[in-house]
C-alpha cells in the first residue's frame, strides 16, 4: 500500500480522504492556497504545501504546482476528490507520466466519458438505455430542427463538454430551435471553450438515479446500488437519498447488473457513477462521473463500504475486497447538503463562523471542515457541509434527519440549513412524490 498520498482538494473532501488515508496508516500531503492556509486540511495532514494565491487557475488548478508539491514530498499518488482537477484527462495522464499514481480511471476513460456524445455512444453500444436524440452532435438550425421533428417536442439542446447545468436550453416548439440552439452553443463556448452541442428529447417529470460502481485491474466490477438525486436547484443537487424511493428490490436488481456488464466491458478501472433519468420505469443514460462523488457517503451508509478506502486499494493494484453477492443494502439514507448561503436568494455568503455545534447521535454523519472561528473564502464552492443520517427505513431515517437538522448550529454566516428542515416537512418529500423539478417549485412558493 501507499506510503504517502497527495490529496488535490480541499474542504470537507480533502478531510474526508485524508481519514481515510491515516486509517490505512498512509502519511498524507495537503496542497492549499494561500487562502486555505488554516484550513482543517491543512492542520490534520502530515505535510502541506502552498501551491499558490486564492484563486483557484492559480492554485488547485495548477498543475505545475500540484506535481512539484508531489515530487517535493515524495508522495507516490495524488487523490484528486471532486471538482478542480478531478475530471480532468490531462490531469491524469501528466501524474501517471511523472510516475505518480492518479487515484481514478484512466486519463483515457476521462476522455471517453468527458465528451458527453461520445459517452452517450459509448454505453449505448454496450447495453445501456439513454434518451432519444441526435447521433452525434449538431451544428446547422436546419439540422437541429430536422433531429427535433424526429424525436418530438419538447427536447433539450445540451453542451457536449457540459456540467452543472451550463450549455442547456429546452426548445418546447419548432420555432423555439434556432434560439435555443444559438444560445446553448454560446454559453457552451464560454464555459467549456467548445461550443459543441447535441440533442435530447425532453422528459417531463423524470427523477434523477444514479448508480455507483466500483471496478479493479482484476476485473471484478460491482454495483453499490443507487441514490436518488432528483431534488436539484438549477441542476445542482441539494439533498439525495438512498435508496430511491422510487424503485423497488429488482428495478435495483436489474440495473445495477446491467450497469455492471457495461462497465465491465469498458474495461474501467476504479469509482464511477452512471446517471440516469427515471420516467415512466424507464431508465435513460444522461452521463457517467468518473470520480467520487459529493453524495458517496449515503451509499457507505447503507452498505457499510468505505468507497475511499476501496479506490485508494484499487489505485494500489489489490483486488475489490468483497464481491456483488458480499454487498447488502441496510435502512435508509439521506444527506443534506449545507452551503455558506442566503436561504432565500442563494447567494453565496462567505464570512466567519463565529459559532458552531454539529448534531451527533446514532447514524448521524457530519462531513464538513468548517469549525468556530474559521473564516469561509469567497474563492470557492459555498459547500461547507453535508449532514448524512441514516435509518432503519426512510420514515425513521427521516424523523432522525429532521431532529439533527434542529441541533445543527452555524452562526455568523447564512445557511441553507432552514431551507432543509421545510423541505423534510413537506408532505411530497415525505411521501417520496417528486421529481427533477419539484424542488424548483417548492422554493419559488416559499418565497
Amino acid at each position: 500500500m501507499f506510503e504517502k498520498v497527495l490529496i488535490a482538494s480541499r474542504g470537507e473532501i480533502a478531510l474526508r480522504i485524508h481519514r481515510a488515508c491515516r486509517e490505512m496508516g498512509i502519511n498524507t500531503v495537503a496542497v492549499h492556497s494561500t487562502a486555505d492556509a488554516h484550513a482543517m486540511h491543512v492542520r490534520l495532514a502530515d505535510e502541506a504545501v502552498c501551491i499558490g494565491p486564492p484563486a483557484a487557475a492559480d492554485s488547485y488548478l495548477n498543475i505545475p504546482a500540484i506535481i512539484s508539491a508531489a515530487e517535493i514530498t515524495g508522495a507516490e499518488a495524488i487523490h484528486p476528490g471532486y471538482g478542480f482537477l478531478s475530471e480532468n484527462a490531462n490531469f491524469a495522464k501528466i501524474v501517471a507520466a511523472h510516475g505518480i499514481t492518479f487515484v481514478g480511471p484512466t486519463s483515457e476513460h476521462i476522455s471517453l466519458m468527458g465528451d458527453k456524445i461520445a459517452a452517450k455512444e459509448t454505453v449505448k453500444r454496450l447495453g445501456i438505455p439513454v434518451v432519444p436524440g441526435s447521433d452525434g452532435g449538431v451544428t446547422t438550425e436546419e439540422e437541429a430542427r430536422r433531429v427535433s421533428d424526429e424525436i418530438g417536442y419538447p427536447v433539450i439542446i445540451k453542451a457536449a463538454a457540459g456540467g452543472g447545468g451550463r450549455g442547456m436550453k429546452v426548445a418546447q416548439t419548432a420555432e423555439d430551435v434556432g434560439t435555443a440552439l444559438s444560445a446553448a452553443r454560446t454559453e457552451s463556448k464560454a464555459a467549456f471553450g467548445d461550443d459543441a452541442v447535441y440533442i435530447e428529447k425532453y422528459l417531463g417529470k423524470p427523477r434523477h438515479i444514479e448508480v455507483q460502481i466500483l471496478a479493479d485491474s482484476h476485473g471484478n466490477v460491482v454495483h453499490l446500488g443507487e441514490r436518488d438525486c432528483s431534488l436539484q436547484r438549477r441542476h445542482q443537487k441539494v439533498l439525495e437519498e438512498a435508496p430511491s424511493p422510487a424503485l423497488n428490490a429488482s428495478q435495483r436488481a436489474e440495473i445495477g447488473e446491467r450497469v455492471s456488464k457495461a462497465i465491465s466491458g469498458l474495461g474501467y478501472l476504479g469509482a464511477g457513477t452512471i446517471e440516469f433519468l427515471y420516467e415512466n420505469g424507464e431508465f435513460y443514460f444522461i452521463e457517467m462521473n468518473t470520480r467520487l462523488q459529493v453524495e458517496h457517503p449515503i451509499t457507505e451508509a447503507i452498505t457499510g463500504i468505505d468507497i475511499v478506502r476501496e479506490q485508494l486499494r484499487i489505485a494500489d493494484g489489490a483486488p475489490l475486497s468483497f464481491t456483488q453477492d458480499d454487498i447488502t443494502f441496510t435502512g435508509h439514507a439521506i444527506e443534506c447538503r449545507i452551503n455558506a448561503e442566503d436561504p432565500n436568494t442563494f447567494v453565496p455568503m462567505p464570512g466567519q463562523i463565529t459559532e458552531y455545534h454539529a448534531p451527533g447521535g446514532l447514524d448521524v454523519r457530519v462531513d464538513s471542515a468548517i469549525y468556530s472561528g474559521y473564516k469561509v473564502p469567497p474563492y470557492y464552492d459555498s459547500l461547507i457541509a453535508k449532514l448524512v443520517v441514516r435509518g432503519g427505513n426512510r420514515n425513521e431515517c427521516i424523523m432522525r434527519l429532521r431532529r439533527a437538522l434542529e441541533e445543527y448550529v452555524i452562526g455568523g454566516v447564512p445557511t441553507t440549513l432552514d431551507v432543509h428542515r421545510a423541505l423534510i416537512s413537506n408532505a411530497d418529500f415525505q411521501n417520496g412524490s417528486y421529481d427533477i423539478h419539484w424542488l424548483e417549485n417548492f422554493i419559488a412558493n416559499r418565497e
